[in-house]
């Protein structure tokens, strides 16, 4: 806001100065810069840090031209100066750029001071003879086409607010604040480097690869420092799931008890990584209170604005350094730079007002030029004569191993040259301007060069693609720089990767992580979480009231998974699956079903098949037997169709066991409901033959007996067998049982059962052999008296009793077992009454056949009847 409002108050004044002027525009006020000009057919401007502050003699705008004093020469900052110069003269002997057409430079130094930098620019756009003419109203060819910088946001700012009246094209080589494009508020601005907010996708992306998302930042207070602040932690957060542990701001200027503050927070921080976009003077002062606290042990990461700044590579600070990841500007090869720079001197013709030539000089060789200060030659200081050699002295300045800043301002100059030879070469007629009409050399406006500036393309010699985008921002690529400290005691700043966004791939991070030196005990990234990873198998809930990459871990609930690790939500297991018992993948459910293998399922099967050999063995007992009285007196065809019924009911229960199938489903009901109906039919008919045979002894009830021969006693059977014979037909016809997978009963298991369908007819089948059993068990308890000759009414009371008991309490059972257990009360609830029939009805007679045969005869069965019923 400052910067703004300093902008703001000298383009007011130097509005007002202007506005009196009419046919002709005169120069009112001036500063004394340190500049550099070379003529030419086109000038293009440039701005450079080549002091690193500056004084102010006398107060600003006075009648007489403003003293200022630059202090503290910038030898890189000079370098960058003259690389813009050694661009031009390269330029100018290409002779497929810019034919017949020769570049000229003014350059200014803005001595790290907003004003200074300010007015040089102003002075770029509008000149700086005493008087000149305009065509109208101070509109004309302005003196430059286009300026290189500035090097500083807050001073690029500043410069493009007003610069973009004029739309004059700047292009700057290190202002890197994501504000400067925006399009509508900096509709000149373009940039040869990256903006912050690529810079700072490329700091995320570091973090990333080594899992940091618990993060200390420290910015600088200007505009670069503010926009990162306002972006990092949005941008962290939602990449990531990071965050920020403390953000602060790097004071200006020399203020301890603040930056005490901001290392005593650091210290205290559980956050091992701490990211500072800032300046190198920012970086000087808090490592002075970081050494005076000795902290150690953290990871720092650098912004490109001090990632290479070799005041801050030196032993005593690599122990607290040591390791550092940085974003450094791409480094480039700009062949033929040195032997240019060794070209440098006061005394070369192109030289001409070249003031920052002669302070170089005097800086380098310690030596003044006439007139030296009142003193100077006294107190042994030498006078400089122009011919001193470069070559013989290390000087910075001639340091061309790490070409960053200058690869830029190279990539920047031949922007404007080529976008100017673009506009050369426009044929009249095929413009893009009104009418079809081209740019005039002599009547150039500086928004004719930006149209084309905005379609340059091209590819310097060292491989690199030269474009920019709707905002005036390049293509974006950042080195990333690794701070290593040798054994033998030497710091070399290696490069470790590549961080660079291309049309087709998007945002690409290459990181050679072998050669990556870590400052710490294993030699291994540290970790740097406020939570601890949560396992596959668990989830984040976030701590309340805790920053978002802070959480606890959960285990996931029964049915949830999550195999990853820092998992937000658990997943659902598809239906058929069920989370493994760590909760870190889904197995099969396991499947639940009455088998033959299990003990259970041997059981059932175990008994239905010694229910079906005792059955065989009774029918063989009989048909051995056949012509002895016990066997002739009951009934025989009835006996051997009530056992073969038994038989099938035994059989029938084998279809309860094994994995339910269609057929079984439909098969297992309709042979247990037909079987035991046939059984009980034959029951029911027995009993009424007794009732029948008692009654035709008694005196007049002969004509009872007609109705129940052996054919009736044979056609009573069929049709009491096929009634049920028609309920299943109908039943498996309108909505017949079908297997189906169960998960209600566990959430764990799928129980394969078998469902009834229609439950009207499952009901009236049951509720037909209920009608049966019961009809029979009140007619043989009828006849439960009648004298033993005529009667088995004990035996078929006593084996209905045991039937209905045992479904009677089957109901409940079979309601309340779920699963493969329903099936298991089934089963035991046919085997048990079967088994019961067959005991009650067919034990005894078994019994006299086998051990009583006195009591099988005729007499014995008569004469037993015959005392009973006198007595």
């Amino acid at each position: 806001m400052g910067a703004f409002l300093e902008t703001f108050l000298f383009l007011i004044w130097f509005l007002s100065e202007s506005s009196s002027l009419f046919s002709s525009c005169k120069l009112r006020k001036q500063f004394n810069f340190n500049e550099m000009h070379k003529a030419g057919d086109v000038i293009l401007g440039g701005l450079f840090n080549v002091h690193y502050t500056s004084v102010f003699h006398e107060p600003t705008f006075t009648s007489e031209p403003n003293q200022v004093s630059c202090q503290g020469f910038n030898p890189p900052g000079f370098r960058h100066a003259m690389t813009m110069s050694y661009a031009i003269d390269e330029i100018n002997k290409n002779p497929n750029l810019l034919h017949n057409v020769s570049l000229g430079y003014s350059l200014y130094d803005n001595c790290a001071t907003l004003v200074i930098g300010f007015s040089a620019a102003l002075s770029l756009a509008s000149g700086r003879e005493e008087q000149f003419l305009l065509q109208e109203t101070c509109l004309g060819t302005p003196p430059v086409l286009g300026i290189v910088g500035d090097s500083m946001s807050t001073f690029s700012i500043a410069t493009s607010d007003v610069i973009g009246l004029f739309k004059l094209p700047l292009v700057s080589y290190f202002a890197t604040c994501s504000c400067l494009s925006d399009r509508r508020r900096f509709p000149s601005f373009f940039r040869t480097i990256p903006s912050d907010a690529f810079q700072v996708r490329a700091m995320i992306q570091i973090m990333k690869h080594f899992g940091w998302t618990w993060a200390g930042l420290l910015v600088s207070d200007d505009d670069y420092g503010r926009h990162v602040a306002r972006s990092f932690q949005s941008d962290l957060t939602e990449s990531i799931g990071g965050c920020l542990s403390y953000s602060e701001i790097l004071p200006w200027g020399d203020n301890p008890a603040e930056l005490k503050r901001i290392v005593h927070l650091i210290k205290k921080s559980t956050a091992r990584v701490v990211i500072v976009f800032a300046h190198q003077i920012h970086m000087i002062q808090l490592m002075e209170e970081v050494v005076r606290q000795n902290m150690t042990g953290l990871q720092w990461m650098a912004s490109e604005a001090w990632t290479t700044a070799a005041v801050l590579q030196t032993p005593r600070l690599m122990p607290y350094l040591g390791g550092t990841l940085g974003i450094a500007i791409r480094r480039g090869e700009i062949l033929g730079l040195r032997d240019f720079l060794l070209k440098t001197s006061p005394d070369k013709s192109n030289n001409h007002r070249n003031i920052m030539v002669s302070q170089f000089w005097e800086y380098t060789f310690r030596c003044k030029f006439a007139p030296p200060p009142a003193g100077w030659v006294e107190a042994g200081g030498a006078l400089c004569t122009g011919q001193e050699d470069l070559a013989s002295v290390e000087t910075e300045f001639l340091d061309v191993s790490n070409l960053r800043p200058e690869y830029n301002i190279y990539k920047a100059v031949y922007a404007l040259a080529y976008a100017l030879d673009d506009m050369l070469r426009c044929v009249p007629g095929r413009g893009p301007f009104s009418g079809h009409s081209c740019a005039a050399l002599q009547a150039l406006e500086p928004w004719q060069l930006i149209h084309y500036l905005e379609k340059v393309n091209f590819t310097t010699t060292f491989g690199d693609q030269v474009s920019f985008d709707e905002n005036g921002d390049a293509l974006p690529i950042y080195d990333i720089m690794n701070w290593q400290w040798l054994p033998d005691g030497k710091i070399n700043v290696q490069n470790v990767g590549v961080v660079k966004k291309s049309a087709s791939k998007g945002e690409e991070l290459t990181l050679d992580e072998e050669n990556i030196f870590w400052s710490f005990v294993f030699k291994q990234p540290p970790q740097s979480k406020c939570s601890e990873s949560c396992s596959p198998g668990s989830r984040m809930t976030r701590k309340k009231g805790q920053p978002v990459c802070c959480y606890d871990c959960v285990a996931c609930s029964e049915g949830k998974y999550s195999n990853e690790t820092d998992s937000m939500e658990c997943s659902i297991c598809p239906e058929d699956f069920w989370s493994s018992p760590q909760r870190d993948h889904c197995v099969p459910k396991k499947t639940e079903f009455l088998t033959y293998e299990e003990p259970l399922g041997i059981c059932l099967t175990t008994a239905s098949l010694l229910g079906t050999f005792i059955c065989a063995v009774v029918v063989g007992i009989f048909i051995h037997h056949r012509s002895t009285p016990m066997v002739r007196a009951n009934n025989s065809e009835l006996s051997f169709l009530l056992l073969a019924s038994l038989k099938l009911c035994f059989l029938c229960s084998l279809l309860f066991i094994g994995h339910p199938r269609l057929w079984t489903c439909q098969l297992r009901h309709a042979a247990f409901g037909i079987s035991f109906v046939l059984c009980i039919s034959c029951i029911l008919v027995k009993t009424m033959v007794v009732l029948a045979v008692f009654n035709a002894s008694k005196p007049g009830g002969g004509a009872s007996l007609k109705w129940f021969g052996a054919g009736q006693q044979r056609g009573t059977v069929l049709l009491l067998t096929s009634i049920q014979a028609v309920i299943c037909t109908a039943w498996l016809v309108s909505s017949s049982p079908v297997p189906q997978k169960n998960t209600q009963y566990y959430n764990d298991k799928i129980v394969y059962e078998c469902v009834v369908g229609s439950t009207v007819g499952f009901a009236v089948l049951m509720g037909y052999i209920g009608l049966l059993a019961i009809l029979s068990f009140l007619l043989a308890f009828m006849a439960r008296n009648l004298p033993d000759s005529f009667n088995e009414a004990k035996l078929i009371t006593f084996s209905m009793l045991i039937f209905c008991a045992v479904w009677v309490a089957f109901v409940p059972a079979y309601i309340n077992s779920p699963g493969k257990y329903a099936d298991a009360v089934e089963v035991f609830a046919i085997l048990a009454s079967s088994f019961g029939l067959l005991m009650a009805l067919f034990g005894p007679k078994c019994y006299i056949i086998l051990l009583r045969p006195e009591r099988n005869t005729k007499k014995a069965i008569m004469g037993r009847g015959l005392t009973k019923m006198e007595m």
